[in-house]
């Protein structure tokens, strides 16, 4: 008798389960009845064009009618994916000139706001950092303690009443004017994502599905690839030859 979860021999009686016997694996703990055969579910190929699929501005409802594949377990790949990933990336290159600004967006209600506060390096390509929350000084402050690493010679921001707070005097410069990459990453951003786009009909029903998504998202314009859900899920996902 073999483990379905680990392939130990090392199994023991357990119980009858339904009038079968039933069995428990010594190394892993996984029960499992005589004769048990496990299911296929969906290859790896399928689970990466569906998650490609969302992080180009389809929605769940939308990818599942093209791929016959029910919406929730699109969902799920997202969370089982989106909750190991970072929320930041380290710099190849300390940033010399930080950009910070914020993007906002909903949850549930456009009543609901929330705001995606993001970091980047001026001459560099990508998002090295984010938070998601209001709009205050508490939200930012996390952000603020990897930025406030790279020592840059200026921060870029607009005029928001929060940055003064955090950024030494003389080291904030406020302009919308330079901000030219912080803002092309926002709107690649709401390009890419669905649920973030101004006008859509898809949009977050919870702030967890946001942060999962945008989190998928900053992973696939870093790495041009997405993680794959294993289809053993106790083992949450591999990423494919991709090294974070």
């Amino acid at each position: 008798m073999q483990c379905p979860e680990c392939q130990s021999t090392h199994v023991n009686k357990n119980g009858q389960k339904k009038g079968k016997q039933n069995y428990i694996c010594v190394g892993c703990g996984r029960q499992f009845i005589e004769g048990y055969q496990p299911q296929k579910g969906y290859s790896e190929d399928l689970k990466r064009e569906c998650l490609k699929m969302y992080v180009n501005g389809l929605g769940f409802r939308a990818i599942g009618r093209v791929k016959n594949v029910h919406h929730t377990t699109i969902i799920n790949w997202v969370k089982q994916v989106g909750k190991l990933l970072p929320d930041f990336y380290e710099a190849e290159i300390t940033p010399q000139v930080g950009e910070l600004d914020e993007l906002e967006t909903f949850v549930g209600s456009k009543k609901t706001k929330f705001w995606l506060w993001t970091a980047v390096d001026h001459f560099k390509p990508g998002i090295l950092g984010w938070v998601l929350g209001d709009h205050s000084a508490k939200t930012f402050e996390p952000l603020w303690e990897i930025v406030n690493k790279w020592k840059c010679h200026f921060y870029v921001t607009d005029g928001w009443k929060v940055y003064p707070k955090f950024i030494p005097d003389g080291d904030q410069i406020i302009s919308k004017t330079y901000m030219i990459r912080v803002d092309g990453e926002n709107t690649r951003l709401r390009h890419y994502l669905a649920r973030l786009k101004r006008k859509s009909l898809c949009y977050s029903k919870s702030e967890q599905m946001l942060r999962y998504s945008i989190q998928l998202l900053i992973h696939y314009l870093k790495f041009a690839d997405v993680p794959v859900p294993y289809q053993n899920q106790r083992n949450y996902f591999r990423l494919s030859a991709i090294t974070l």
